[in-house]
């Protein structure tokens, strides 16, 4: 990994991992981000994705009749990290090390620990920072393609910063957008088709895997990550690099997230002027959840 673990930090026995940078005068002072009361939904169509990635299969709707006046939903195939979405610790482990502060048994075997239901006590509530990758690379780079293999470094992550006049700070939601979301829904159906066509996984810009990225990440002490591409990480990146997933979560503790649907959010930020707002998120409080759709909203 390249990197020293976290488990330490909060404890051997921790179930939150960054979300411990949360604290209630975080939140509290990220009140003061929402200064006209607009909402903005973060969460993508549930089946944009078509044909779904990564083997899944179709989410299927049903609409059921209880009696004359009564209907209810049914959903099959409903895959929880299959759109807007969070990672939770039993989402991946690291070969070296286990997962989240040393577990070693499976997710079938952990009991609750490492459950997604853990956050979902609290939600996820803080400062939110949108940096707009893509528009900032747009302007400089007409090449530049979110559908495409590019590594994004924390270098140019404080170059977006920089540019739109905002900083990170503690306990901070980190939002990137790199225009993912946007690139995918302007393919058509054949388009489509061909790039989840991927052998492995399709290719994506996204943050570089590097150790150098998890230790910006680490020190600018983020509560969490959370990008509109499909794994955060680029795609499908270096065997010899290795894994940012593996960095960020078992041995890090870091919430991520992804395929959050920041398009909307950053046409209003970019009218006027103002990238910070407040992030709620409510993740799924399933026991035993190795992860959740997203059920972010930022407040404006």
């Amino acid at each position: 990994m390249g990197i020293p673990h976290s488990w330490d930090v909060f404890g051997r026995t921790d179930e939150l991992g960054t979300l411990n940078l949360l604290d209630d005068a975080t939140v509290l002072s990220a009140f003061r981000e929402a200064q006209t009361g607009e909402r903005v939904g973060l969460t993508m169509d549930a089946d944009l994705l078509d044909p779904p990635l990564y083997g899944r299969e179709p989410l299927q709707h049903t609409m059921l009749q209880l009696d004359r006046n009564t209907w209810d939903d049914r959903l099959d195939a409903f895959y929880p990290q299959a759109a807007s979405q969070w990672d939770g610790f039993r989402h991946v482990r690291c070969r070296e090390l286990g997962f989240f502060t040393g577990v070693t048994e499976d997710p079938t075997d952990m009991g609750d620990r490492l459950s997604i239901h853990h956050w979902a006590e609290q939600g996820i509530v803080g400062r939110g920072i949108l940096l707009d990758v893509e528009r900032y690379l747009a302007r400089i780079d007409a090449t530049y393609d979110a559908l495409q293999e590019i590594s994004i470094d924390a270098a140019l992550l404080h170059a977006v910063a920089v540019d739109q006049g905002v900083e990170i700070r503690r306990g901070d939601v980190l939002c990137i957008r790199f225009g993912w979301i946007s690139a995918y829904r302007n393919l058509d159906a054949q388009g489509r088709r061909d790039y989840g066509a991927a052998a492995v996984s399709p290719p994506f810009a996204g943050l570089a895997a590097d150790e150098s990225t998890a230790r910006a990440l680490w020190n600018w002490q983020v509560a969490a990550v959370a990008c509109d591409n499909l794994g955060a990480e680029v795609s499908p990146g270096s065997a010899a690099v290795g894994s940012l997933h593996r960095r960020l979560i078992p041995t890090l503790g870091f919430v991520v997230g992804e395929l959050l649907d920041f398009d909307r959010l950053a046409e209003r930020c970019a009218e006027d002027g103002r990238w910070t707002f407040v992030f709620t998120a409510v993740p799924l409080n399933i026991r035993g959840g190795l992860g959740s759709p997203a059920n972010a909203i930022a407040i404006r």
